[in-house]
């Protein structure tokens, strides 16, 4: 990490009052920003299954853009990372309890915002089909998925079975355990379509080339992502976000996306 980053990190943890070593007078004591300083360590949930995000090996060995981001973020603070295994289902929960910060291609929802704040966003995106190549745009359309008979796949406890509760009441439904046997389900012909980000699915469809993400470029809807953060905590904040706002201004996070998208 160059040094221009961390003193721009250390400045900003300056201006909100607080040095890394001791907390002054005035600063809250509860700040993560202390935590972390004082135990060497920044504690990160992520699902692990969530390309080209966060990715976890059979070795537990995590990979992806915002595990590149995370592992860069605990080196300007001058701490080590440490992974915080989660589910989509218990991310909310769990991260309060366990972790400083959570990263993965996070959605920003209200009802997150309720139990954690946000950073800046790092990225635009919005819900697409995955189908099998050779269906071609049979399920391009709402419509076309809402129907008697459609096999929809979707896996558990995240904004993708939430859409698919909320858009496809009439199709036929398989909540599944995970998010990364899924696309095999579809290309093995157990199910017909899974709509998630279209960034997943642009992914997806290098590494299962009988599948095709649909219109990727015209979302279904439309949402931000960024990292969840402590809630209340502004010091904490405002340190990960300056942090952040230089990586989006210098590209990085642009550039670490196209790599794994192979762009």
């Amino acid at each position: 990490m160059h040094y221009r980053v961390i003193r721009t990190v250390f400045a900003a943890v300056l201006a909100a009052g607080l040095s890394f070593g001791t907390a002054q007078a005035d600063a809250p004591a509860a700040s993560h920003l202390l935590t972390v300083r004082e135990t060497g360590v920044l504690r990160v949930c992520t699902t692990g299954d969530y390309p080209p995000y966060t990715v976890r090996d059979d070795n537990g060995t995590y990979r992806g853009t915002d595990i590149t981001l995370a592992t860069e973020l605990a080196a300007a603070l001058q701490v080590s990372p440490q992974w915080v295994p989660v589910t989509w289902a218990g991310l909310a929960g769990d991260f309060a309890a366990r972790c400083d910060i959570a990263v993965g291609g996070i959605s920003d929802t209200a009802a997150r915002r309720e139990l954690a704040d946000f950073s800046v966003a790092l990225s635009t995106d919005g819900k697409t089909p995955v189908s099998r190549r050779e269906d071609g745009d049979t399920y391009a359309t709402i419509a076309d998925i809402n129907r008697p008979g459609v096999r929809v796949i979707v896996n558990r406890g995240g904004t993708n079975e939430n859409f698919a509760r909320a858009n496809f009441p009439a199709a036929d439904l398989t909540v599944w355990p995970d998010n990364l046997t899924i696309y095999d389900e579809i290309e093995q012909g157990r199910a017909d379509v899974f709509v998630t980000d279209s960034v997943e699915g642009r992914y997806r469809q290098l590494t299962h080339p009988g599948l095709r993400v649909l219109h990727p470029d015209k979302p279904f809807d439309s949402f931000t992502k960024a990292y969840m953060l402590p809630r209340g905590d502004s010091i904490f904040d405002a340190v990960v976000n300056t942090w952040l706002t230089y990586q989006l201004r210098t590209g990085h996070v642009d550039r670490l996306t196209a790599e794994w998208l192979g762009v």
